[in-house]
């Protein structure tokens, strides 16, 4: 086994598609198609099943491909603490986010990491809960930024950050808005689904985490929502709420006044439940990290403390 070969061989498998990782790695197709044969004829075995749907590990594949990941997590310890003997202000740091408090977050506290930092180049994946765990797992990523319920936690290692409570967004004009009550429970008044049950809501789309949190929820509160559109983006569902269009629930943090953008004609108001998830970041168990990581985890710590979430 040579790096190269080790990174050729990762990355097929990872795309599952030869043009693709012959791209990433900057190479033509022939030649890592050629770099594939000579290391199959040195094996005996090959390496991968080759389809016009993909190319994917044979077991002799899944065999070379289990040390070939040990070995270039190994390689990206080694360099990671070498990083921080040498020069703990300057290197490499790849960090995933999710998509609206990943990016907010990253915009406030990025200044003043480089303030610190001017020489950390940082890699920012604005990716999904699952496909976040999956790169930690890989070895893709120093740090992965999450929101998540707990039955989605991994192997890997998660710091809270806050808990965070999942709001109604309702319009401001809105009937139901009156009959809202102060709790103990939380800083938002708290709104009786009961009151909403013929409102149209716009919900998150049905993969995330806050769908599934809230299916769980309603159910048990024997509340079905209308859904009126599916979406990615909160911000999409509270323009339609603003636009006294429909309802729906957002974390807390849009309602903190924390996204960049605002919404005028928006009410929001606590469900009698209150269902929160956490706001964590996680890392690779034993994986090493710089000190310019643990750095961007206090600043990370420091952004989330100041919100007021529940």
């Amino acid at each position: 086994m040579n790096l190269k070969e080790i990174e050729y061989i990762v990355t097929i498998a990872e795309e599952q598609k030869l043009n693709r990782a012959a791209e990433k790695l900057f190479v033509t197709p022939s030649a890592l198609t050629q770099q594939v044969a000579n290391l199959e004829r040195e094996i005996g075995a090959p390496l991968f099943y080759r389809s016009r749907n993909g190319w994917t590990p044979t077991e002799a594949g899944n065999v070379y491909l289990t040390s070939a990941r040990e070995i270039l997590q190994i390689r990206r310890e080694t360099d990671k603490r070498l990083q921080d003997l040498v020069n703990a202000h300057r290197g490499t740091l790849t960090v995933g986010i999710t998509s609206e408090h990943g990016s907010t977050m990253f915009t406030h506290i990025y200044p003043l990491f480089h303030q610190d930092y001017p020489e950390v180049t940082i890699s920012i994946y604005e990716n999904s809960v699952r496909d976040q765990q999956q790169m930690l797992r890989n070895g893709e990523l120093d740090l992965a930024f999450l929101t998540l319920s707990e039955d989605q936690r991994t192997d890997d290692i998660y710091t809270p950050l806050a808990k965070e409570e999942l709001l109604l967004a309702v319009p401001a004009s809105h009937p139901a808005c009156r009959y809202a009550r102060e709790t103990e429970k939380s800083r938002y008044a708290e709104l009786d689904l009961s009151l909403l049950q013929s409102d149209p809501f716009a919900m998150m789309y049905k993969q995330s985490t806050m769908f599934r949190m809230l299916a769980n929820h309603f159910e048990t509160c024997g509340f079905s929502p209308r859904t009126l559109f599916y979406t990615q983006r909160s911000v999409n569902a509270l323009e339609m709420v603003s636009a006294n269009i429909c309802c729906t629930v957002v974390p807390a943090f849009f309602a903190a006044g924390a996204h960049r953008s605002t919404f005028e004609n928006v009410a929001f108001f606590s469900m009698p439940s209150h269902p929160v998830w956490d706001v964590t970041v996680s890392c690779k168990r034993g994986s090493y990290l710089t000190d310019a990581a643990h750095a961007f985890i206090k600043l990370a710590k420091e952004y989330w403390g100041a919100l007021e979430l529940r």
